[in-house]
């Protein structure tokens, strides 16, 4: 790719994606690697659930701490510079977990690979929407979640290749690959453009100019007037007191950080994550089956995320996924839990109702979800807050993520019921307050986003009040009035008795 030269801002999206592969390849496989026989050999068996749940979530305990830092950072030195940075520490990460040959020695090499995921993750979700013309954003952005998916599965599958080799290899093999995919996404930046938006928020307009004419040469005149006649307000980077200062800012911070913190407690980590353990509790007790299964999920994944970037989401829209698609994902959960809870998974079909029931899930996750909600919480800002109101997001989303990756082991050991139970409840509610508040931001430019939130607040507010209204109790003269006119009744009719 020359950079004077027109840029394929297909070729840059893939390429940055890369961090959703090293992302997704670390969520598939991490879950397969604590359980693999060599793993055990080399640092011992678990003692009990809570230290192969905080194993796993070693990783996610340091990526929610650094990421509070990316969004100012990369206001700072750029999105491309931070992913840079991220990357490279990611690299060095998870180069130290493929080297371990001590418990701690792997615990140390995934708190630094974590470290940084939370630099690049969120970063590379702006620097994504903030290349991509309005009319190929959906595409563009839900790119990153496609390479995750195919991260998952490819983590699936190395682990069930690898877990047929003596050596200790079998556990080493993922580290080593996720290391490499990282050290080429950090040397690689150096090459692709800045945001052009970026270039704006620090006010080195040609080069920005001359950045949008190269990504996309049509509807760019316009889009500069806009960006121009907003560039006044967006000319200093916003901190983390003015995100909450302004009431747009703010309730628009807040609603980004619920829903990144509800689509981890949709549970979908906790089938990620520890899919071999959920299809073993389901009835799958041989290991080379749970671990079949597990691949199968993320294929699963990969098959039904294509269409939800290719057609889906821009068919359906950004509201209508999100709240359907919690609806049916809680309807899933509920009757998991219900089956539990009754007894009735004890029996073959309602082991692979169980079973069926998960993969419904995970389908309908990865269509609606995954792709919406990650897409929708960056464009739905203001521009000047974009990137920490992301990274506070994506904070949300980790320390979320920690709590059910160490919670679920020990949660489905007591009750295998009550995990999905709480996670039908948190879908079901979030879909409740998407109803609500998340406006459909489908083919609007960042520019227009403006609009159509104040729109959907105020239609919001305007329901608030009409159900206020139906529900007002009398006035309290009023009920004495009421009162005084029924004891005269009662009085004339004693009278009238008599």
């Amino acid at each position: 790719m020359a950079r004077n030269d027109t840029w394929n801002i297909y070729a840059v999206a893939s390429f940055i994606s890369l961090s959703g592969l090293w992302f997704g390849m670390d969520t598939g496989a991490i879950g397969p690697v604590t359980v693999m026989p060599q793993f055990l050999d080399t640092f011992g068996k678990f003692r009990n659930h809570a230290i192969q749940g905080a194993l796993v979530a070693t990783i996610l305990f340091s990526a929610s701490t650094s990421s509070f830092f990316a969004g100012a950072l990369s206001d700072k030195i750029s999105r491309r510079r931070t992913i840079m940075l991220g990357a490279l520490i990611a690299a060095i990460g998870s180069a130290l977990e493929a080297s371990s040959v001590r418990l701690w020695m792997l615990v140390v090499g995934r708190l630094v690979a974590g470290a940084g995921e939370g630099l690049f993750l969120g970063p590379c979700g702006v620097y994504l929407i903030e290349i991509s013309p309005s009319n190929v954003r959906g595409k563009i952005t839900t790119m990153l979640q496609l390479f995750i998916t195919i991260g998952i599965a490819s983590g699936y599958f190395i682990c069930y290749g690898t877990v047929k080799l003596s050596s200790s290899f079998s556990w080493r093999t993922p580290f080593i690959v996720q290391s490499g995919i990282a050290f080429i996404l950090a040397a690689g930046m150096e090459r692709l453009p800045y945001s052009p938006r970026w270039l704006l928020l620090v006010g080195r307009n040609e080069e920005a100019f001359h950045v949008m004419e190269q990504l996309d040469r049509n509807g760019v005149e316009r889009e500069k007037a806009e960006l121009l006649a907003r560039q006044e307000n967006d000319q200093t980077d916003a901190t983390l007191k003015e995100t909450f200062k302004d009431s747009t800012t703010r309730w628009r911070t807040i609603l980004a950080i619920f829903l990144m913190g509800m689509q981890q407690l949709s549970g979908i980590d906790a089938v990620l994550y520890f899919a071999p353990l959920i299809f073993q509790q389901a009835g799958l007790d041989s290991r080379n089956a749970s671990f079949l299964a597990s691949g199968i999920t993320g294929i699963v994944l990969v098959v039904v995320t294509i269409p939800a970037q290719l057609y889906l989401m821009d068919q359906w829209g950004r509201r209508p996924s999100i709240i359907w698609g919690g609806v049916c994902m809680g309807l899933c959960m509920l009757t998991i839990g219900s089956l539990y809870a009754s007894g009735s998974s004890k029996s073959t079909a309602g082991k692979w109702t169980i079973i069926s029931l998960i993969y419904v899930f995970t389908i309908a996750f990865s269509i609606t979800w995954a792709v919406v909600l990650k897409l929708f919480i960056i464009e739905v800002q203001p521009h000047r807050t974009r990137a920490i109101a992301s990274t506070l997001s994506h904070s949300s989303n980790w320390i979320v993520n920690t709590l059910v990756a160490l919670t679920t082991p020990l949660f489905l050991a007591k009750s295998p019921s009550g995990p999905y139970f709480l996670f039908a409840v948190c879908l079901l509610l979030t879909s409740l307050v998407c109803v609500l508040y998340v406006p459909e931001t489908l083919g609007r430019s960042l520019n227009d986003v403006d609009q159509v939130w104040n729109e959907r607040q105020e239609k919001t507010n305007h329901l608030f009040a009409r159900m206020q209204e139906k529900t007002k109790w009398s006035k309290p003269e009023d009920s004495t009035t009421r009162g005084e006119e029924i004891g005269m009744q009662r009085l004339e009719g004693a009278h009238a008795v008599h």
